[in-house]
């Protein structure tokens, strides 16, 4: 007799490390640079260039990223943009690695603080946060039906009832793709009209928001918008300082061969290589900003499946022996998001009152994420950074940086501890008003994406052997009984127990349904071979 089977593709970690390092540096300002008089605002991203994997650990190379905004008082210009880098170089420690596999490592910086020494010389300070792992397929294989000419019973159970107990409609989440990526934007917008023409850019910012994926034959549509902020230096006396803030929507679609609709995407998109340039419009005015964009992609796909296994099996002519082994199914939770509105009043010093806000940057840090019965309890800070125009004519310019904390309830049903949950959080919009004086109010919006699985351990029936029936069993068995129902039988238990069918009771019975009460006299007739 033949079991067959159908194999399920699934992903796990097999070892995972994370390491928090701490790097400072001096850093000399260049010769054609002027002198610095405030540090207005910084911003850093950890690049991951080199990784190997050696016996239980993985080197790391790569570099810290920095640039930096600040305003001088030298005679020609008032804010000057600086760019910089930093070596990184680490051992992290990894239980069980080896030289051949592949390990992927996520750097997120914790923390960047950039302080003056003097005029022409600053002092970096990093915390980053190294987190490494190592990811490998494996597949189960389950059992459907059996196939042969002697005559066995088995019983057939949603693999969801068996990994949700309480939901048996649950399916296996089988990893179907698993692959990285780049998308390639190239995009445009146009200067309004009441902004000056850019002499220069001192420094933008570039971040993708409402990212939306969906799956369709052999190909992923990939929609949301690039949320730019430029800060330059524009044309005409003085070289007035302006800041232009605005959203640029994309879509396009790419190459995924071997999905079809229907299919759950789960990616994670980083911002790869960046360009902000302008170009002359129409008119040959210097106002048109062409962003070029690189979007990594690490794009696991997934297909539910709602299958039925073989739980139990037996004979009814001749003994049945099988054989199981402890298997480890991943089940698909669901996948959800959700969308928070924060808000804050927030105090900006300044000696001489505040004019105009003229940039904000903000960056979302989760610290903590925890199971409790309604979903995933996320906590973390939202990272505010704002620079502003002063009516001090000695210091025109003014910063805040600022740490605004949230928490917030992502619901998914059903959710247990020990269940993995991988959460993306992403800031949608940021918007920072002046109030009187030097007081201003801060709304943002956060939006949170998660997969949550279940990964249960269980017994997998993978054999059978076909045996000739115990002598002295055959015996034993009545060739015709009454039986009395307990509490707690069933038609499959009460067939197992006298090597009969299940159907063979219910026609002789004659029940039209599995349902039989506690006291229930059954008739029991040993069947027949032919």
């Amino acid at each position: 007799m033949d079991i067959i089977k159908k194999n399920i593709h699934m992903g796990r970690i097999r070892t995972q490390a994370s390491n928090q390092v701490s790097y400072e540096d001096d850093l000399n300002i260049p010769e054609n640079k002027p002198d610095v008089s405030t540090i207005l605002l910084h911003k850093g991203e950890v690049e991951i260039q080199e990784m190997k994997a050696v016996n239980d650990a993985v080197h790391v190379k790569g570099r810290l990223l920095y640039e930096i905004l600040y305003e001088t008082k030298e005679q020609g210009c008032s804010l000057v943009a600086l760019e910089g880098s930093m070596p990184i170089e680490e051992k992290i420690l990894l239980q069980g690695a080896l030289p051949t596999d592949q390990v992927e490592v996520e750097a997120r910086l914790e923390d960047l603080t950039v302080g003056m020494i003097n005029s022409r010389k600053l002092n970096i300070q990093a915390v980053i946060q190294l987190l490494a792992r190592v990811e490998e397929l494996y597949d189960e294989e389950i059992p459907m039906e059996v196939q042969g000419e002697e005559k066995v019973e088995y019983r057939i159970a949603s693999v969801g009832a068996a990994l949700f107990q309480s939901q048996s409609n649950m399916g296996i989440a089988q990893l179907c793709i698993r692959k990285k990526d780049i998308y390639r934007i190239k995009e445009e917008c146009v200067l309004p009209s009441n902004y000056p023409n850019v002499f220069q850019i001192l420094s933008y910012r570039i971040k993708p928001a409402d990212m939306e994926f969906r799956i369709f034959n052999d190909c992923m549509e990939i929609s949301g918008e690039l949320q730019l902020c430029i800060v330059y230096e524009g044309e005409g006396e003085g070289h007035p300082i302006r800041a232009y803030e605005t959203s640029v929507s994309f879509n396009g679609k790419q190459d995924c061969m071997g999905a079809f609709e229907g299919m759950i995407p789960d990616v994670l998109c980083t911002l790869g290589q960046k360009e902000v340039t302008i170009k002359p419009d129409r008119d040959g005015e210097e106002r048109c900003i062409l962003l070029e964009v690189c979007l990594e992609q690490d794009i696991r796909v997934y297909e539910e499946l709602n299958l039925d296994m073989i739980t139990d099996i037996y004979g009814v002519h001749k003994q049945v022996l099988a054989s199981s082994h402890k298997g480890c199914l991943q089940g698909l939770l669901g996948r959800v998001s959700g969308k928070m509105k924060l808000t804050d009043h927030v105090k900006l010093s300044s000696s001489g009152g505040i004019l105009q806000i003229l940039c904000s940057d903000c960056e979302p840090q989760l610290s903590s994420q925890t199971i409790s019965p309604e979903g995933v309890v996320l906590k973390g800070f939202l990272h505010v950074h704002v620079v502003y125009i002063t009516g001090n004519d000695e210091t025109p310019y003014g910063s805040a940086s600022l740490q605004i904390p949230f928490v917030y309830t992502l619901e998914i049903q059903d959710i247990a501890q020990g269940d993995q949950v991988s959460v993306h959080v992403q800031v949608e919009q940021l918007q920072i008003s002046l109030m009187d004086g030097d007081e201003a109010d801060m709304k943002a919006v956060l939006s949170f994406q998660a997969m949550a699985f279940r990964k249960v351990e269980l017994d997998i029936l993978d054999g059978i052997q076909i045996t000739e029936q115990d002598t002295k069993l055959l015996k034993e068995l009545p060739g015709f009984a009454i039986y009395r129902v307990k509490a707690g039988d069933n038609l499959w238990s009460i067939g197992k127990k006298y090597h009969v069918s299940v159907d063979s009771l219910k026609r002789l019975n004659n029940l039209t349904s599995d349902l039989i009460f506690p006291g229930q006299k059954l008739l029991i007739m040993k069947e027949q071979r032919g």
